[in-house]
């Protein structure tokens, strides 16, 4: 099938990038990132710039092909990320505009590559479990409700890519920290530091530049691995309940 594309091009952080278009004969069997590979292929032939984009696993797991497609993070297939999207779900002769996510805190690096290390500094400020438990223990010597396992494991399907920052109005990203907080927060062995986890990382998060949470959902709509928004209500619950302890201003 023969596909029109338009691609936002910036070839640095301080360029100020436009759309360029480009003709693509794709195979309806391809994902959307091999038909990338093909444009690129031609590009070099051509000896012209490949498009940059990122990509790791190809498997719907890394969350690194973090794109806008026509106006939707990771495309418009529901719970599938852009890497997992094939071209069987599109038709000969349409035209497919491809950005990368607008955030302030996900900054362009080039192309459709965006720097989200902001996440990376959220995790490192409390998205861990630091209490010492001595030696591994047993995998079924500390029961945990079946309730609150499921709801752990849930959140933990978080991939990080930031679809949902990316979906949101306000580039909020509750949905991300909301879904870190809680598998850690939800087990045994996160409750100790549960207080201090919810304030450290809400309190990265806002140092990072990203928006406020005003109850949208679209974050939820466009979440490759569909995280509850209730995740969101939890964490504001934690966070409510830890700062009035910690008798810190909220």
């Amino acid at each position: 099938m023969k596909l029109t594309l338009k691609i936002w091009r910036q070839k640095s952080p301080a360029d100020k990038g436009g759309f360029q278009t480009y003709q693509v004969e794709a195979n309806e069997h391809m994902s959307f990132l091999e038909m990338l590979d093909v444009l690129n292929e031609e590009l070099v032939r051509r000896k012209e710039e490949p498009v940059a984009f990122e990509h790791d696993c190809r498997e719907g797991i890394c969350g690194t092909c973090s794109m806008v497609i026509d106006g939707q993070p990771h495309g418009p297939q529901a719970a599938t990320t852009a890497c997992q999207l094939h071209m069987r779900h599109y038709r000969e002769g349409e035209t497919i505009v491809i950005e990368p996510f607008r955030a302030r805190a996900f900054p362009v690096i080039k192309d459709l590559v965006v720097d989200r290390s902001a996440f990376d500094r959220i995790i490192q400020a409390g998205g861990y479990i630091s209490v010492n438990t001595g030696q591994a223990p047993d995998g079924n010597s500390l029961p945990v409700e079946k309730d609150k396992a499921s709801l752990a494991f849930e959140a933990a399907a978080c991939i990080g890519c930031g679809a949902c920052v990316a979906a949101c109005p306000n580039a909020s990203a509750m949905l991300f920290v909301s879904a870190k907080v809680s598998h850690l927060g939800l087990l045994p062995q996160g409750e100790v530091e549960a207080d201090a986890r919810a304030l450290q990382m809400v309190r990265q998060m806002d140092a990072e530049g990203f928006g406020r949470c005003s109850n949208v959902t679209a974050c939820e709509a466009e979440c490759p691995k569909q995280i509850s928004v209730e995740n969101i209500a939890r964490l504001n619950r934690a966070y409510y309940r830890a700062a009035i302890q910690s008798d810190k201003v909220v």
